[in-house]
């Protein structure tokens, strides 16, 4: 079934990319592997998925130390101070950052080990109360400021658009992020780059991609749908 999926998936990236006239290679795929086994973990790394994402940093950690290394390891969750250092030398990339206290502290700890951490920058486009992210308006300040902390890389922005029934009501959100991150990137502040668009999960990767996302989260998508039961708190 996860094969299946991810070639469904994959089939309809490439659809979307002729669609908005890009290379696919510029679009990768993340497979949003969050409450998931292990064993459903490596079906999709056997169908070739380089790429997932963890939401819980106890997670993210158990399954680095049991799946193969050449695995990238995306933090899309909200990510807690004190859970910073259990994996600032193991995520690949920290997709949540959304203050400058949790890039401080990033900074901190990625100094300590001798890394570069790779964030973006979260941004609640949409201004849902119940997501986290900072204001389009305020990204570009939050950014000069991490962008001055040793330690960390800037890599662009990510978004969580809203759950709809109808992906095309997101496409505006994605739009505005695109936009956003075109008018950071010409601020052209030292020790950031703006290549990097998360945008997209399995109910909108589509309109996403067409709007120029560089990773799209696919979890149930992938997966199929979670049992939040199964979870260790």
């Amino acid at each position: 079934m996860i094969k299946e999926n991810i070639k469904q998936v994959e089939e309809n990236i490439t659809d979307a990319c002729k669609k908005a006239n890009r290379n696919v290679e510029d679009v990768t795929l993340i497979a949003v592997s969050k409450t998931k086994p292990v064993s459903m973990l490596e079906e999709a790394y056997e169908s070739g998925c380089r790429h997932f994402g963890e939401n819980k940093v106890q997670e993210l950690v158990e399954k680095y130390e049991v799946m193969p290394k050449d695995i990238k390891w995306h933090m899309i969750g909200h990510l807690q101070r004190n859970k910073v250092k259990y994996i600032v030398d193991k995520a690949y990339l920290i997709h949540s950052v959304d203050s400058l206290r949790l890039a401080e502290e990033i900074s901190k700890e990625a100094v300590k080990k001798n890394v570069t951490a790779n964030i973006l920058v979260e941004v609640n486009v949409a201004e849902e109360e119940t997501k986290f992210g900072t204001t389009s308006e305020a990204a570009a300040e939050l950014i000069k400021e991490i962008s001055m902390l040793p330690g960390i890389a800037i890599k662009g922005l990510m978004t969580i658009a809203p759950y709809v029934e109808n992906a095309e009501e997101n496409r505006q959100y994605f739009v505005k992020l695109r936009q956003l991150s075109v008018d950071i990137m010409h601020k052209n502040i030292d020790n950031v780059s703006m290549g990097v668009l998360s945008m997209g999960m399995t109910g909108d990767y589509q309109v996403a991609v067409e709007e120029g996302a560089t990773y799209v989260r696919v979890g149930t998508g992938i997966f199929g749908e979670r049992d939040y039961t199964a979870v260790s708190k």
